[in-house]
């Protein structure tokens, strides 16, 4: 009798064991099943690809600081960068391995970067690209640059005010629009306080050279410059100015840590507000495949604090300007404007288009240099 109790306690167990997890199944729909750990953490993929080293204190480093504040607004987005990758061929293998590698937008950082981002685009159309200085667009890629011209008009100012030689040096990189248009707003700077003074350019036709860079500015400073700008990725020409007693005029961030006793100001870029509006817009639906332009307005570009051997009257000019600039009372290039033969390329009153403005192929009156074709 024993057994056959213990028997029948068995049973009873192992049936009522049996409903209670028929009913728990019938009580959980498969709706409110939790999503795994692993999901539930995933990131948003976002790429940078940078045509110098993330420490070159210039572009690259300018466009690093800016994914660093992205990555401490959206901490749900994941970042990864490729740094020091040459423009043409090897750029489009270096982007096509980012959109393999899931992320779902890539930031291009270089105008060489135009064509090889839309033959990857055209491959990967589920993935926003964005390319920095381009005019190519298409459904997944837009363009993005700010007007950095409107900075460099102001520092040109204060280059202008503080030059005794009259020979302000220009060391140039590429000989395109962006930094055509770049000399001659400073050099509309420069002149607009200083008529008498001229602006001599020489090229490197590299982005980011430091030894070649400092080299272009020495040779300026040997032919009479006493004021050294720049459209390169270094500090080199900052540097070159600093020993040899002169100033100079920054590019991309503040470089007057790197020549305190040359630096007048630094034409600058904030790119950190742009790229998480352009994420939040990817990840809200919003994004818009268009080409942006941002004014100093908008804060993406502006002037570094002054150093101490800028003048108050100097500080005062550049404010004035500024303002006008920013409340979009006056742009830079409004007429009347002469090109270097002394022909009127934008007559007075007028105001240059953008599509002018951003195919520019000449130099302004004052600019002692030619255009390489």
């Amino acid at each position: 009798m024993n057994l056959k109790r213990r028997s029948a306690i068995l049973v009873a167990l192992l049936v009522s064991l049996l409903l209670v997890i028929s009913g728990c199944g019938a009580k959980t729909p498969a709706t409110s099943t939790p999503a795994p750990a692993d999901a539930a953490k995933e990131k948003l993929k976002v790429a940078f690809v940078y045509v110098g080293p993330v420490g070159d204190a210039g572009w690259s480093f300018a466009h690093d600081q800016g994914r660093k504040y992205l990555v401490e607004k959206l901490p749900q987005v994941e970042t990864t960068i490729m740094e020091s990758v040459p423009e043409g061929a090897d750029s489009e293998r270096v982007i096509t391995q980012l959109a393999e590698k899931g992320n779902k937008i890539i930031f291009t950082t270089s105008f060489g970067y135009m064509d090889p981002t839309i033959n990857v685009a055209k491959k990967y159309p589920e993935v926003t690209f964005m390319h920095n200085s381009g005019y190519k667009t298409a459904d997944n890629v837009g363009t993005y640059f700010g007007r950095i011209y409107q900075a460099r008009y102001l520092t040109g100012i204060t280059a202008g005010k503080t030059t005794k030689s009259n020979t302000i040096g220009y060391v140039a990189a590429m000989p395109i629009p962006e930094v055509i248009r770049g000399i001659n707003a400073f050099t509309q700077g420069v002149r607009s306080v200083n008529p008498a003074a001229k602006v001599k350019v020489v090229w490197t036709n590299t982005w980011y050279d430091p030894a070649k860079e400092k080299d272009a500015a020495k040779s300026l400073l040997t032919a009479g410059a006493d004021v050294i700008a720049q459209h390169q990725d270094t500090p080199g020409p900052m540097q070159a100015a600093e020993e040899a007693g002169k100033y100079g005029i920054g590019y991309n961030m503040d470089m007057s840590n790197m020549a305190p006793k040359a630096v007048l100001t630094s034409a600058v870029w904030n790119w950190g507000p742009y790229y998480v509006q352009t994420v939040e817009s990817v990840i809200n639906k919003t994004w818009k495949n268009d080409q942006y332009w941002g004014p100093m307005s908008d804060g993406i570009v502006d002037i570094a604090p002054f150093g101490p051997m800028v003048t108050d009257d100097t500080k005062k000019l550049v404010a004035d300007a500024k303002d006008k600039i920013v409340s979009k009372k006056w742009d830079v290039f409004t007429g009347p404007i002469k090109d270097q033969t002394g022909a009127v390329k934008v007559p007075e009153g007028q105001v240059m288009a953008d599509k002018d403005m951003l195919s520019m192929d000449w130099f302004v009156e004052g600019v002692d240099g030619t255009i390489p074709k």
